[in-house]
């Protein structure tokens, strides 16, 4: 893990894109300046982009450079299998389609007290601890989404397990739902260095009522994002950051303040405080945009995205763009929020545990009532 170079990591969850095609020619762009800037890890999974993000890899980073040049992170997302025979398959395509032969770091995806069994059931962990022998894995870890109880119950069963990928934000730092600091404080009571995901939750630490907004700007220097990465990666055993960059332009934002990294000092660690409180005071829904939920919709409803509708409008009652957005492009070729029939798949997938069902009667009543 030492082969880490510096704590800004390139998640490819959120990559370039025109239509619903990944933009090959502005990643290998990004990809270009993310390495000669002297950064190194990118992460992946099969579920992001629906398997573009893989082929992406493949075409922009892994043909391109010499594989010790970069560090790869794949997980393995319960939907991909049913029985320990499904693993190795799967792996092998994996490895096809980033175009490697091995991955740096394998990680069980979006660990939680549900499919903690199936994993154990199927023996995935040993599965992976074996392709670890062979060589075809150099580090076993985990993504986590739960609470503190279920990840120590999980580094208990399996101390094999090396690294612990974890959403933590300053927004869910002290959040119950979330269990952002205390989640942190199993993973340093077992000894694991951390990867964190979701810093700035999903765009919602950056995309900011004013008043939040202006906490930040009189600190006289550096954008929302950077406050909220640089307030993840001061903390002791994180080893990288994920930053989830779409555009050249977050991409250089990200290197000018993470080349020469320093922790936020105490009067950013104030702002961000602060900050905190006002996006609290808000009520809004805490929706990262991961998408998770929308692939299993039988009703092809558009979750985040009507979430953001409903977010924009209850920062602003009186825009009308919400509501154009949520009737002629989120809902045009795709269900309502009045179509959900409550089956609460996305619930059962959902990284923030949100009541989505009922969410979705409020969003119902804001813009079809």
């Amino acid at each position: 893990m030492n082969k880490i170079k510096n704590k800004l990591a390139f998640g490819c969850m959120r990559l370039p894109m025109i239509g619903d095609q990944v933009d090959e020619t502005e990643f290998c762009k990004m990809i270009d300046r993310f390495i000669e800037s002297g950064f190194n890890y990118f992460d992946t999974a099969h579920g992001y982009l629906d398997g573009k993000s893989e082929l992406a890899l493949r075409s922009c980073l892994t043909s391109r450079y010499p594989r010790e040049n970069y560090l790869l992170t794949n997980k393995l997302t319960d939907t991909y299998f049913n029985k320990q025979e499904d693993i190795r398959p799967f792996f092998e395509n994996q490895l096809e389609w980033c175009g490697t032969d091995y991955f740096d770091f394998y990680l069980m995806h979006s660990q939680n007290s549900g499919n903690f069994e199936m994993f154990k059931k199927c023996k995935a962990y040993e599965t992976a601890f074996e392709l670890k022998a062979e060589g075809k894995i150099r580090h076993v870890g985990i993504s986590f989404h739960d609470t503190y109880d279920v990840l120590e119950k999980i580094l208990t069963e399996y101390p094999q397990i090396e690294v612990v990928q974890i959403q933590f934000n300053y927004l869910d730092y002290d959040d119950e739902a979330v269990q952002g600091r205390k989640i942190y404080e199993v993973c340093r009571k077992f000894g694991k260095p951390i990867f964190i995901m979701e810093p700035v939750k999903g765009g919602n630490l950056v995309n900011m009522p004013d008043d939040a907004k202006k906490i930040l700007a009189d600190l006289n220097g550096g954008s929302a994002a950077s406050y909220a990465i640089r307030f993840c990666a001061g903390f002791d055993g994180v080893i990288s950051v994920l930053s989830g960059m779409s555009n050249m332009q977050q991409m250089e934002d990200n290197i000018s303040y993470m080349k020469d990294f320093k922790p936020l000092d105490e009067t950013e660690l104030n702002a961000v405080k602060k900050v905190r409180d006002v996006l609290r005071s808000k009520n809004l829904i805490a929706c990262t945009a991961c998408r998770y939920c929308v692939a299993g919709c039988p009703e092809n409803i558009s979750i985040p995205d009507l979430f953001s509708c409903m977010n924009a409008h209850a920062l602003n009652p009186d825009d009308w763009n919400p509501g154009f957005y949520y009737n002629t492009v989120h809902t045009q070729n795709r269900g309502k929020a009045s179509n959900c029939i409550k089956c609460g798949k996305c619930e059962k997938i959902c990284p923030q545990h949100l009541p989505i069902r009922k969410l979705l009667e409020d969003v119902t009543k804001t813009f079809e009532n």
